[in-house]
């Protein structure tokens, strides 16, 4: 009932030399061993660097993105307390000043007159910077430090749909922060023992229609330090998940599809998750903030509605033992795109 997944162990191309899917690539890691040489497949390959740090008093988050067509760059922020909301989005057509690596760790970086967002990794930390003019009436500066402790492992996974749709799925989650964002005069600061950022890496050529539901946590809990990163719709079929849940950076894989109950009429009634055949997986997600964001200019139409809360239950490792997920704060996310 559950997938057979081959794991990765070596450094491997996603394509060949005509830019199609490398089956070699097939598979999963828990190291970023996919170099992402993405070539021809004009106007379809799709590119993004999103991070997304959970603070004591906020969340910030800031994404890269290139669609081949067109840049999408986005930052946001959240105050949990007082539920003050932000998010400016820049949409650029075919831009330079914008770069996006073929590996992992490499240097990405986009700017422009309003807007930078840069990432360099160095001495085992990424040093994330973030410029905006104009954030919600006021200048924001976000200068972090996301540590990449040595042990830690990460989900990393190339997902088939033939040889000309693919995507590398890179997710890296509880990776420690310390640093600060200012918005205005209002300053909030990281501290390493209790933010964490998550790193979803997208490399790929993706159907023009996509929808998918992805759920994710990185929380200090009962004495661990616990990682959650669930998928939905997106991989049924293919034979891959991107579903797995870390403990202080050791990953344990989830060979099996999980399920996503939600209601399309009202996101914010809580969401209940699991695994398709076993019961491995038991989550409600409760929401305490919804986000929704929407485009539809030319070739791009997309709506996602994310929303931040709590995750309670258990997943359950191979030998049969339950790690109990206790008011683990993360977001989860219902998202449509034609592209």
């Amino acid at each position: 009932m559950q997938h057979v997944e081959r794991e990765l162990t070596e450094v491997v191309k996603l394509c060949d030399a005509k830019g199609q899917l490398n089956p070699n690539a097939i598979g999963y890691a828990k190291q970023p061993l996919v170099e992402s040489n993405l070539r021809g497949n004009f106007m379809r390959k799709k590119k993004w660097n999103y991070w997304c740090v959970f603070g004591d008093e906020i969340l910030f988050s800031a994404t890269i993105s290139h669609l081949d067509y067109a840049t999408v760059c986005f930052v946001y922020f959240l105050n949990y307390e007082t539920q003050r909301f932000h998010e400016k989005t820049i949409v650029l057509p075919f831009t330079r000043h914008l770069k996006l690596s073929e590996n992992v760790l490499d240097p990405c970086y986009f700017r422009s007159d309003t807007m930078t967002i840069e990432s360099v990794y160095s001495q085992d930390a990424t040093h994330l910077t973030v410029s905006v003019k104009e954030f919600d009436g006021e200048d924001l500066e976000a200068i972090l430090v996301i540590s990449h402790p040595k042990d830690y492992e990460s989900l990393n996974v190339v997902v088939p749909w033939n040889r000309q749709t693919f995507q590398f799925s890179g997710k890296h989650t509880s990776l420690p922060v310390s640093g600060m964002v200012k918005i205005g005069n209002q300053r909030f600061e990281f501290e390493k023992v209790d933010s964490f950022a998550v790193l979803d890496y997208g490399r790929g050529v993706l159907p023009r229609e996509s929808h998918w539901n992805w759920a994710m946590a990185s929380q200090r809990s009962l004495g661990k330090v616990i990682g959650l990163n669930l998928g939905g719709k997106w991989t049924d079929g293919t034979g891959m998940t991107e579903n797995a849940f870390f403990v202080n950076g050791k990953m344990t894989k989830i060979h099996e599809d999980v399920l996503f109950h939600y209601d399309p009429e009202n996101y914010k009634n809580p969401w209940l998750i699991h695994s398709k055949f076993s019961d491995d997986v038991r989550l409600t997600f409760s929401p305490f903030f919804e986000r929704t964001s929407k485009n539809d200019i030319r070739l791009i139409k997309s709506e996602i509605h994310q929303l931040f809360g709590y995750y309670n239950g258990y997943v359950r490792y191979p030998d049969g033992k339950k790690l109990k997920i206790t008011q683990l704060l993360g977001s989860i996310d219902d998202y449509y795109a034609k592209w």
